[in-house]
């Protein structure tokens, strides 16, 4: 089956587990079911779904509180340019933690036998699972974020140890990586626990009272650099060798290897350089979680690995002990039989990351440019398979120069079958390609695709630079763009700019080699999170090509392409300065935009000002709650009213009033991105509640004011209070602006943008204008026909022209317009289009006008004026004519905008309106022209915008009658627009 029509685009949109990607019977009938699809997965999606919707009903209170914390609460993060970003767990993250919480703090799942009740398949029996502890697994797509479930399950393990009085889970993790290169991407995340200050993985302290930041106490160890000061509190991060015991794992007849069962063990060599016995260390503690990265390998009971890990358990149990829980993530958790692992709870399939544009979409040569490529008859590889060496490189130029444009360097990754070959090829592209001499890496990988841990101390040197120069090739200090490697970088190599595989040799079942597993190597996105549609380009053999397209068997449509010399990049839609188009006058085309100094700004020295006995706010009412209410917390969603869960507390806890008080006062400093003055504001707050916010007096520690407190209207009205107050008290107006720098559109770097409607102007600098709406492509094709414009451009982000105003809720925001528009020289438009009313856009109107003024008075070399289009009357009246000065005359037409081009008058029109309008003179016929023209107007424009039309006249005829602004100005405050006549006898 194709992916369900209804399926979201958005990796962050809450998925229907009746839209989820499901095999059909033609796949069924060539592969098997417990192939295709892991058997619990199906039943645990609608139960998981089912609780979800249930607020999470029947969890624990510390599950509850960070399961709402990461998923319910907005999390606006800061960026190096001093603005926010919203930051979103994928709800592929989202939903594989949330099982992992619901089988145990809901189902409370004990070990296989419990699991057994989700199978759909009727195909699962107990003696599938190997161990006698909780082991979940987590399948999701490479790219798709694993590290981030793996911090999100160690954060939750801690806290529900910390918080939950008969919790069994623990705070000691044993993270395992199979390999040193997966260990080193660990290692970037967790040294230093940047991964759970970096993202919202910690919730603030005083939320839902605990104070979670700072309780979250954690010594990280890494390989041998182990030094324990605490039995709890321990992150040991190490690959599987060092877990390995010396002395207690015996050989056994099932081993896969038989060697040491029959000669003896072996003695340990200097493979580790180890210097204590990290195998030794974890056996000794109390309580563990083990954390698998990569899990695939735990394929088989036999393996090291996974008897490691039962020696961990039962050492465990002969200390009354055991195994707290075991959490694998894989993108291919599968037996060497193909099987998926029975364990398996969570899935989220490459077909639907694909889909959501969360990684790269595979593309390989249509029939025609595959029918090219001819495997020759020549004992020399190279000479055999040159026609798809050639191919590849091709396909890789062609996108090094469009990523090149966006400050990115795209790699070529080959795989050979042995080191001669992979020698052999790393030589011709170097001696063939002078764009890839001395550019070539050259990995020898074992046969199952991993580079092992060196045996001699000047081979591990060698193999720790292999190692960092793979890691790193992805940046520009790097003189590499390509990578040769026997079979291939199996996992861990995560590098994103891979655009380009070829592969020439083909897999076999012995290698234990997955199509996941190849296309996992180049699928990670190099523009992560702009939505974008990324694109990796696959070249090979027949027989590697029949290998990669097995995986369509799983849903993944593999898209065919023309390839080679004179076909297009295999790129993203780049928008960029159009240098290329000889055409242009780019010159002429330019637009240098002012930047101006913010004129709006927050006095963080007035906050001493907040005075709560003046808010004058209306009291809430002090209820009384019985002894079992007043332990019952209840949190609601601030913002939708909608209880989230009620918390009820330990008879013995203790309250502290502190706790809530500090979490209101974070919660507003978080909302209004204040950077400072939490002292000052906490004394404020707790003043308030205390004083003024009920309407009875209260004891601020006593347990039924925090019961109290936890209500929806109380803790509205103190942070929505607190914020208003504070705005109104902070946000203030410089009253003038200086000219700081410009903006010239003709430095603009490209970018990537979503793959979505554009044209190809003949009137811009850019190469392409992007519609974010129909409206947007309708207004740049309606500016392309007009011949009194010079020019014009979207104003996208990277151009970074904004303007800061005071929004609807009184706090500082930035206003990006949607076109610039030069009319001449010396006469530049700032345009606003909109489809929709919204409340901030009369703000933003007004605060334009504020900086067209502003411009204008700090230099006369340019005029800068504005316009305002709305959709509604944009596509119903199409003015043909108008004579300028006098009365204007309209033609109105219905045919669709899209399909005519327009006469420049409407621009003409509008602009001359407003120069008109600050320029006339006393006297009837300016009065009667300005009455005509305001009329006519406000026929063009919605309701809600004629009041600053109607404003921007009364201002400019003060100055023949002072006494006009008033009658006027109640017909704007009325939110009405005054007739014709009334207009005319006020002017």
């Amino acid at each position: 089956m194709t992916i369900h029509p209804d399926f979201p685009p958005s990796p962050h949109s809450i998925l229907n587990p009746d839209i989820r990607w499901f095999p059909d019977d033609g796949a069924l009938r060539e592969s098997s079911y417990d192939k295709l699809l892991p058997p619990l997965v199906h039943v645990l999606r609608k139960k998981v779904k089912a609780w979800r919707d249930s607020d999470y009903d029947g969890a624990s209170n510390t599950s509850k509180s960070l399961l709402n914390w990461w998923f319910k609460t907005e999390h606006l993060l800061p960026k190096a340019d001093g603005t926010t970003f919203l930051f979103q767990y994928y709800f592929a993250q989202r939903e594989a933690v949330e099982t992992v919480i619901y089988l145990y703090d809901v189902v409370q799942v004990k070990d296989k036998y419990d699991l057994l009740r989700y199978d759909s398949s009727e195909a699962v029996s107990a003696n599938m699972f190997d161990e006698e502890w909780r082991r979940f697994v987590i399948k999701m797509a490479t790219g798709s974020g694993k590290t981030k479930v793996l911090s999100l399950v160690l954060a939750w393990c801690y806290f529900h140890k910390l918080y939950e009085p008969d919790s069994e889970l623990a705070r000691n993790f044993l993270m395992i990586a199979p390999n040193i290169i997966v260990l080193d991407r660990l290692r970037a995340d967790f040294e230093g626990l940047h991964i759970f200050f970096e993202d919202p993985v910690l919730p603030d302290n005083g939320y839902e009272g605990q104070n979670w930041q700072d309780d979250f106490q954690l010594t990280l160890h890494i390989q041998d650099d182990v030094n324990i000061t605490r039995k709890i509190g321990n992150i040991f991060l190490t690959n599987i060798h060092r877990v390995y015991a010396s002395n207690d794992v015996e050989p056994n007849f099932e081993d896969e290897d038989l060697t040491d069962y029959f000669l003896g063990k072996r003695p340990t060599g200097e493979t580790t350089d180890s210097k204590v016995d990290l195998g030794d260390i974890v056996r000794e503690i109390d309580e563990l979680v083990v954390l698998n990265d990569e899990a695939h390998h735990i394929h088989d009971k036999r393996l090291a690995w996974f008897r490691s890990i039962e020696d961990i358990h039962n050492r465990l149990k002969q200390k009354d002990h055991f195994l707290s829980l075991q959490v694998d993530v894989t993108a291919t958790p599968k037996h060497n039989n193909g099987a998926i692992f029975v364990q398996t709870i969570s899935d989220y399939p490459l077909v639907e990351a694909i889909t959501q544009n969360v990684v790269k979409h595979p593309v390989l040569p249509d029939s025609a440019s595959q029918s090219k490529l001819i495997e020759r008859q020549s004992a020399i590889f190279t000479e055999k398979y040159a026609d798809y060496l050639n191919l590849g490189v091709e396909e890789w130029r062609k996108a090094y120069a469009e990523h090149e444009k966006l400050g990115k360097k795209a790699i070529l990754f080959a795989m050979t079958d042995d080191t001669k070959n992979c020698d052999e090829v790393a030589e011709y592209l170097k001696n063939n390609f002078p764009e890839l001499k001395d550019s070539v890496l050259v990995i020898h990988t074992k046969n199952n695709g991993e580079i092992s841990e060196a045996s001699s101390k000047k081979a591990k040197e060698e193999m720790d630079i292999l190692r960092k120069q793979a890691n790193e090739i992805d940046g520009w200090e790097s003189p590499y763009k390509a990578i040769v490697s026997v079979m291939m970088l199996k996992e861990g190599w995560d590098v994103r700019n891979v655009t380009t595989i070829v592969g020439l040799r083909p897999y076999s079942a012995k290698s234990n080699i997955l199509p996941e597993q190849t296309l996992g190597r180049g699928i990670r996105c190099m523009y992560p999170g702009s939505g974008t549609e990324e694109f990796v380009s696959v070249v090979g053999t027949d027989a590697f090509m029949h290998f990669v397209e097995s995986i369509q068997s799983e849903g993944v449509e593999l898209e065919r392409r023309a390839m080679g010399e004179g076909t297009r990049a295999k790129t993203p839609l780049i928008v960029e300065v159009d240098n290329e188009n000889t055409k242009k006058d780019l010159d002429k085309l330019d637009i240098r935009l002012p930047v101006l100094t913010p004129r709006i700004f927050r006095n963080y020295t007035n906050l001493e000002d907040l005075n709560p006995s003046g808010f004058w706010n209306k009291k809430i009412e002090y209820k009384q709650f019985s002894e079992e209410e007043k332990r019952e917390i209840v949190f609601s969603d601030i913002t939708t009213g909608k209880v989230t869960h009620t918390t009820t507390l330990d008879s013995g806890a203790v309250t502290d009033y502190r706790n809530v008080i500090g979490y209101f006062t974070q919660k507003m400093m978080k909302d209004l991105n204040l950077f400072s003055g939490y002292d000052v504001l906490y004394g404020k707050v707790k003043e308030f509640t205390q004083n003024f916010l009920f309407d009875i007096e209260i004891e601020i520690d006593n347990l039924n004011t925090l019961r109290n407190l936890s209500e929806l209207e109380a803790t509205r009205a103190v942070i929505e209070t607190f914020k208003k107050k504070i705005n109104e008290l902070t946000v203030q107006d410089k009253g003038d602006a200086e000219l700081k720098d410009y903006i010239k559109l003709r430095n603009t770097r490209p970018f990537v943008v979503k793959e979505q409607g554009y044209i190809v102007p003949q009137k811009s600098i850019f190469n392409k204008i992007i519609g974010d709406s129909q409206l947007e492509l309708d207004f740049a094709s309606f500016l392309e026909g007009c011949n009194d414009v010079i020019s014009y451009v979207k104003n996208y982000f990277a151009v970074n022209f904004r303007i800061d105003y005071e929004n609807a809720d009184g706090d500082i925001s930035n206003y990006y317009p949607d076109f610039i528009v030069k009319k001449s020289e010396n006469e530049i438009y700032i345009i606003e289009t909109k489809g929709q009313e919204d409340l901030d856009v009369p703000l933003k109107m007004n605060r334009l006008k504020q900086w067209c003024e502003d411009i204008n008075r700090l230099q006369k070399e340019i005029i800068f004026d504005y316009v305002f289009v709305d959709e509604e009357n944009f596509n119903k009246y199409t003015p043909s004519c108008v004579s300028i000065p006098g009365t204007p005359t309209i033609k109105e037409e219905r045919t669709s905008i899209s399909c005519r081009m327009l006469p420049p008058t409407p621009f003409n029109y509008l602009t001359n309106f407003n120069a008109f309008l600050h320029t006339a003179t006393p006297g009837a016929p300016d009065v009667r022209k300005i009455t005509s023209m305001v009329s006519m107007i406000s026929s063009l424009v919605a309701p809600w915008f004629r009041a600053f039309l109607i404003w921007d006249t009364v201002q400019a005829s003060q100055r023949w009658d002072a006494t006009t602004a008033s009658p006027i100005s109640a017909f704007i405050l009325a939110g009405r627009a005054p007739s014709e006549s009334i207009f005319l006898s006020h002017l």
